[in-house]
């Protein structure tokens, strides 16, 4: 397939566009604000009617409580999703894959649920009114080996473990749950889907609902350091309990197979190698 992507330099959009080129698809535009790529040079994009077969729009902003305080975030994210129709649909783009959120099955409602919903709810509009086939994917709390930007969880509780700086929880630590997604079993996920049923979606995520307060434990003691754990009242709806129903995804053989534990080790030799190699650069 001939793919237009977004987001393509994110954690998920990394690995996600290799897999695809590894199984023989070629990514023709590629469209990313960390690569001076902002979305709005598909206004700018001529000639692709009828070259395209499918979109994958990842690249939306991500973090709950900025949406909060900043309204107009949450707001852009919809806006973009209209724009990516409206070129799917002005280049004749039979199909699109649309990454939502398992937050908008949380009842917690914030600028940023309400912005991934109505990006579900344009799919299911320009399937109706103009045919775009569509697929929409929410991932959950997706994790890994990855220099990341977007500040995760697992990201700042390593960092900031591997500085002997405080773990922040915002929440009941006895009852804040999170299920935690490897990006490499989210991408088998995707795969798996894009090659499943058509105009429906899909929830992935690792099937390891897990508190937030045993990861801050875990990361601890794995990295051997001092930091604190320190609780915070819950931020501004935020969601505070994440469980997803992966049994649409599990039917077409969806297995996660790293589990939180090795994912977590993983991750915190990555950044310790990443720590290390700043240190060597700021000696040289």
């Amino acid at each position: 397939m001939n793919i237009v992507m977004t987001g393509h330099c994110g954690l998920i959009g990394m690995t996600l566009k290799k897999r695809l080129e590894e199984e023989g698809h070629e990514v023709v535009l590629a469209i990313d604000n960390r690569d001076a790529m902002p979305i709005d040079v598909l206004e700018n994009v001529i000639d692709m009617e009828g070259k395209i077969d499918l979109f994958v729009h990842l690249a939306d902003f991500c973090k709950i409580n900025k949406c909060v305080k900043y309204p107009s975030l949450g707001h852009l994210n919809g806006v973009n999703m209209f724009r990516i129709m409206e070129f799917c649909r002005r280049n004749k783009i039979p199909k699109i894959v649309y990454f939502s959120s398992s937050r908008v099955l949380s009842p917690e409602r914030n600028p940023y649920t309400a912005g991934k919903m109505y990006g579900e709810e344009l799919c299911k509009t320009y399937h109706d009114c103009y045919g775009i086939d569509y697929q929409i994917i929410r991932p959950s709390t997706v994790y890994g080996s990855f220099n990341d930007q977007t500040g995760r969880v697992v990201d700042i509780f390593i960092r900031n473990a591997l500085n002997n700086r405080d773990l922040v929880i915002y929440g009941d630590p006895k009852t804040k749950t999170l299920d935690f997604t490897h990006v490499s079993d989210f991408v088998d996920g995707v795969m798996l889907a894009i090659s499943g049923d058509w105009n429906t979606d899909y929830n992935i995520s690792g099937s390891e609902e897990f508190r937030v307060y045993d990861l801050a434990e875990m990361i601890i003691e794995k990295t051997g350091n001092k930091s604190k754990i320190i609780i915070e009242p819950a931020e501004t709806a935020q969601p505070q309990k994440v469980k997803l129903d992966i049994t649409k995804i599990a039917d077409l053989g969806y297995v996660p197979k790293i589990h939180l534990e090795k994912g977590i080790s993983d991750c915190i030799e990555f950044y310790k190698n990443l720590l290390s190699y700043h240190k060597s650069l700021a000696n040289d």
